[in-house]
């Protein structure tokens, strides 16, 4: 995959985790906003800010503050950059009984405290940045 040449790879649910988590604080991005488990692997190519998470069974997780429930795939990939993740592949948020794929995730810049969805149909939607905290 030419997109994840010269990347920093780091295997393994522990370090993965750590890469991941490192990389959320880094583009000003929730902690909590990438509920893993079982993670293989994580990667990062700093110069097209392209990132990609595998893990070995899809998770479900359900974020009580704005009762929303979430898809995350064996493999998600997007492209991060401050406050941003484009092209993002592998997460569904469950709307009624639909599980439209979300295409974008932003943080306002100046913050003010909202985080955006949005999805390939163009629909977004803005919740409390909070909602996604570690531990959420």
């Amino acid at each position: 995959m030419a997109e994840r040449e010269g990347g920093v790879v780091k295997k393994g649910h522990e370090e993965g985790m750590k890469m991941a988590a490192a990389l959320l604080e880094e583009f000003g991005l929730p902690l909590g906003l990438l509920p893993l488990a079982e993670v293989i692997e994580v990667g990062f190519v700093r110069a097209t800010g392209y990132m990609w998470i595998a893990q070995r069974k899809k998770v479900e997780h359900h974020f009580k503050k704005i009762g929303k429930q979430v898809s995350y795939d064996v493999e998600i990939t997007g492209f991060v950059k401050p406050r941003c993740i484009k092209k993002l592949k592998g997460v569904k948020a469950k709307e009624l009984m639909l599980w439209p794929p979300v295409n974008e995730i932003t943080v306002d810049d100046p913050p003010t405290g909202k985080i955006h969805f949005k999805s390939l149909a163009g629909v977004t939607k803005t919740f409390p940045v909070d909602a996604f905290a570690a531990g959420q």
